[in-house]
């Protein structure tokens, strides 16, 4: 039977890999597998002409059916099923989802394409190129042969700007010293197109709102000299006198309240309220008339800038208040000057809203688990576009592989945020970026039940600030952080494994927190044309000094209490450096580092739990399981065999590398390396070896592993596969596993194989 199966799988296997994607081309057509592109010639760099070839290639059209060592799965999976008559549905899904439609050579034009590939050269330069274009057949299946001869690249002898005496002539003038259109360099119309858009974006900045860059006029004269041209920048005849002219801002007029139905009544028609330099139109008692005040940057008599314009815009829409913001701007015919009045129109999203979430989640302990959320928002709460949210979530966490395994987790508990955007100070603070700033208020509870073990209940509070100096860099300030925690319902397995390891206690033990903290976050990660895209997040911890000096906290043996609790006394800082280096748009090599370190001193003799640094699991080292490594070459499987602690320490260092490429459609697979470990400031006897020392790379836990990403557009599914390089724990000089790998040894891969299944990307 067991052959018989083998057989039926081979048969399938070569039935699916067998498949070229020929079997059903119709008659007299053939499959199109793609191109090859020939450059030479021309006074250029290799890499110039490597550069003028991968434009090239990106250019030509269609794009064949994707292969996969000679195979097309994707033209398979098309003819496999047949007529759909439905655009949705399982046959759908196949068919146009992992299948594609036969790309024929019949589709493929080779003069456009030659056509195409003559316009991109002539238009870096190569006025005399040359380019001619055939097909070679090969059975059923023809590709494209383009060849290109450059010959000379021109290069730019000089530019000169206008010089006419109007005003517009002379603004432009004064825009060459940064001219992107240098002397010597290659002729490229790209570069003309963009000179024209930074003049245009420069002279939006000056007031001259209905300009337009197809105004400018780039002459090129190609005769001044052999392969030099020159370059003449001019203004149009027939630019309209409006495009000439600079204007300021007279009116501002805002519609909080706007509707289609009001498109054409007039402000004077409806209920006006003059606050500062604006006129808020039908307002009502919807809106306070400050927070518009404190949204928009244009002020009366202001030169019109295209800059303010667009800040002001975003600032609206990330009050999170309105559903719709629309913007214009109308010259104020009865004014004696060149005005312009600006007109605002907002429509509100409901003022009260609820809404029902179902989430799947993992942590850093390695736990996957799903949570309901039901959340109730108000959005203007105080008629100043402040924003309520009261929630309440249950969830349940379970540990799919580990020691962990049964001991599930329940969580239950509430929160209730309320955002001001603006900031609320004594001081007087603002912020002039696209971002409006936010104060926040928080308060939460949460009831945790880890079955078999104990229960926690943790209170939270805060009050802070967050602002965005642009879409990169964000600061978040909490000036106030509470956290209260205690437990109960302590089971006797876990007291038992408190005899055996005393640390375990901390976990249970009461801790206050009273602080602040302040990070810091730079990402160009939404820059997706880049090839080096990084993400930086700096966070500063502080709690207990100021009550410490107040109440004299200074000897951690006898702890100085609030509310009967010892109040924790620390300083934390954590910093986390991602890189991502692209390849293409399907291969991205990602790598990250993170330090971190926490000091206690005064009040405290140890962090407190929650605040210790953790590694291993789905996120971490994905070779040893959660929270497992460390601190130093400290063995925790020695403790318990019965159940395995949360190791921590007050020192991390972390590193990853991970190799990620697209395999097909939705499936995206990854090679990476992981490294790192935890300690101990302070020596143990409990755990002997935990202690930070100049050995520390001796200590470093190593794995590696492959794993899977499926990506559903709506969340992602990620399978890791990983085993050990490097056991801190061992001997010195035995560290190093590599020799030890027997992947056809079950004992082996029992003991060292880690499954990891999460939701969504390690970093």
């Amino acid at each position: 039977m067991r052959i018989n199966n083998y057989i039926i799988l081979l048969f399938l296997v070569t039935l699916f890999f067998g498949c070229s994607g020929t079997r059903k081309i119709p008659e007299g057509d053939l499959l199109y597998v793609g191109h090859h592109i020939k450059v030479e010639g021309g006074n250029v760099s290799k890499k110039t002409t490597k550069k003028i070839k991968s434009t090239l290639n990106d250019l030509v059209r269609p794009k064949p059916n994707k292969s996969i060592l000679g195979m097309r799965p994707g033209i398979f999976f098309y003819n496999l099923i047949g007529e759909v008559k439905k655009d949705k549905g399982f046959k759908h899904w196949v068919k146009y989802k992992l299948g594609e439609e036969p790309v024929l050579m019949s589709k493929v034009d080779l003069e456009y394409n030659r056509k195409m590939v003559q316009n991109h050269v002539e238009n870096k330069g190569f006025f005399n190129a040359e380019s001619k274009v055939d097909s070679i057949r090969n059975g059923k299946k023809a590709e494209a042969n383009y060849e290109v001869n450059l010959h000379n690249q021109y290069r730019i002898k000089s530019v000169v700007f206008p010089k006419d005496s109007i005003l517009l002539s002379k603004e432009i003038d004064m825009l060459k010293e940064k001219s992107v259109l240098m002397v010597g360099k290659p002729y490229d119309l790209d570069i003309i197109k963009s000179e024209r858009t930074r003049i245009d974006a420069k002279l939006k900045e000056r007031g001259f709102y209905y300009f337009n860059e197809d105004y400018i006029l780039v002459q090129v004269d190609s005769t001044v000299a052999n392969h030099e041209v020159d370059l003449l920048l001019k203004l149009k005849r027939d630019i309209p006198q409006k495009a000439k002219n600079q204007y300021s801002i007279n009116n501002v007029f805002v519609y909080p309240n706007y509707n289609l139905k009001k498109d054409a009544i007039s402000a004077k028609e409806l209920d006006t309220i003059k606050y500062a330099d604006f006129t808020i139109i039908e307002n009502k008692t919807l809106f306070k008339p400050f927070i518009f005040d404190k949204t928009l940057l244009f002020d009366k008599d202001d030169l019109y800038n295209r800059t303010t314009h667009n800040l002001s815009l975003n600032r609206l829409i990330t009050l999170g208040t309105f559903k719709f913001v629309k913007n214009e701007f109308k010259e104020n015919m009865d004014s004696l000057r060149n005005q312009l009045d600006a007109y605002y129109y907002l429509t509100p999203l409901p003022k009260k809203s609820i809404q029902l979430e179902a989430l799947a989640k993992t942590n850093s302990a390695n736990y996957s688990g799903t949570e309901l959320n039901i959340n109730w928002s108000n959005r203007n709460t105080f008629r100043g576009a402040e924003l309520l949210r009261v929630s309440a979530f249950a969830g349940l966490e379970v540990q799919v592989s580990g020691q962990n395994n049964g001991f599930n987790v329940y969580r239950f508990g509430g929160e209730a945020n309320l955002i001001w955007p603006r900031f609320i100070s004594p001081f007087e603070m603002s912020s002039g970026s696209a971002y409006v700033p936010n104060t926040k208020a928080s308060i939460s509870y949460e009831y945790q039940l880890r079955t078999k073990l104990y229960s926690l209940k943790t209170f939270n509070s805060s009050f802070g600030y967050l602002w965005k100096e642009n879409e990169r860099k964000e600061h978040n300030f909490k000036v106030i952080n509470i956290a209260y925690t205690s437990s109960n319902n302590v089971s006797d397995l876990y007291k038992s494994q408190i005899e055996e390891n005393p640390s375990l206690q901390k976990v249970i033990d009461k801790q206050f927190i009273l602080g602040s903290t302040y990070s810091y976050t730079y990402t160009n990660t939404m820059l997706k044309n880049k090839t080096n895209n990084i993400y930086f997040k700096g966070e500063v911890d502080l709690s207990g000094n100021s009550v410490g000096l107040l109440l004299g906290a200074n000897d951690g043996d006898n702890p100085k209490n609030i509310l009967g609790v010892p109040f924790s006394q620390y300083s934390k800082l954590e910093m986390e450096f991602r890189h991502y280096y692209n390849f293409n748009k399907e291969t991205t090599l990602a790598s990250r580092i993170i330090l971190g370190a926490g000091i206690p001193y005064g009040n405290s003799k140890e962090l407190p739990f929650i605040k210790q640094f953790f590694i291993g699991g789905t996120s971490s080292i994905r070779a040893f399981r959660a929270r497992s490594v460390g601190p130093g070459s400290f063995n925790g499987d020695n403790v318990t065999n019965s159940f395995l602690p949360d190791q921590s320490g007050d020192l991390k260092l972390e590193l990853s590398t991970e190799l990620r490429t697209k395999i097909y459609n939705i499936v995206k697979g990854a090679v990476f390396v992981d490294a790192g470990n935890i300690w101990l400031l302070n020596e143990s006897l409990e755990k002997p070896g935990a202690q930070f020392s100049g050995e520390f790379l001796n200590e470093l836990a190593v794995g590696a592993g492959v794993g899977l990403r499926f990506d559903f557009s709506f969340l992602v599914l990620r399978t890791d596969l990983a085993f050990p390089l490097r056991k801190p724990y061992l001997p010195e000089g035995n560290r190093w596993v590599m020799d030890d790998i027997k992947l056809s040894d079950s004992g082996w891969r029992k003991e060292n194989l880690i499954f990891n299944l999460a939701i969504g990307y390690p970093f």
